[in-house]
């Protein structure tokens, strides 16, 4: 088995790893062991101060509580996203297409309303009735685009 991690680039690493804690109902993830901060931890592995600064101790990692999902890590990159994602993330709030088209309908779009209270912003909605499909796609608050289906 290989460890793995799903990195996300972007200019606010503590800021983007608080919402998708809350988008994806993860943890912030604490410093290593024996070290009281973040940045106790990334002194010690070489990265310079001078990287550092300007960035909150904080974390900018996540974990799955429940241990089964992926490690997230959000990287401070000096560009902006420029175009649309290559590769995005689908939320899976409504159980899929055995669930009813209209109970689908509702959990998604309460689910968004959630995620713009948290930061989000709707990109726009696939409403696709004759397919039994209904999904919303949105944008994180460095406008990284993922689905809520």
């Amino acid at each position: 088995m290989v460890g793995m991690q799903i990195t996300i680039d972007c200019a606010a690493p503590t800021e983007l790893a608080a919402f998708w804690a809350t988008a994806l109902r993860y943890d912030l993830a604490p410093p290593p062991a024996g070290f009281a901060s973040w940045h106790g931890w990334y002194s010690s592995v070489g990265v310079p101060e001078e990287e550092l600064a300007g960035l909150p101790d904080a974390p900018d990692r996540l974990v799955d509580p429940a241990g089964v999902g992926p490690r997230f890590w959000f990287q401070r990159v000096p560009e902006p996203k420029t175009v649309k994602n290559r590769l995005h993330l689908d939320l899976d709030v409504s159980g899929g297409r055995s669930v009813p088209l209209a109970t689908r309908r509702a959990q998604v779009e309460a689910e968004a309303a959630r995620l713009c209270t948290a930061g989000a912003t709707i990109f726009r909605t696939m409403d696709d009735a004759p397919n039994n499909y209904f999904a919303i796609v949105m944008q994180d608050p460095e406008g990284n685009e993922f689905c809520i289906c």
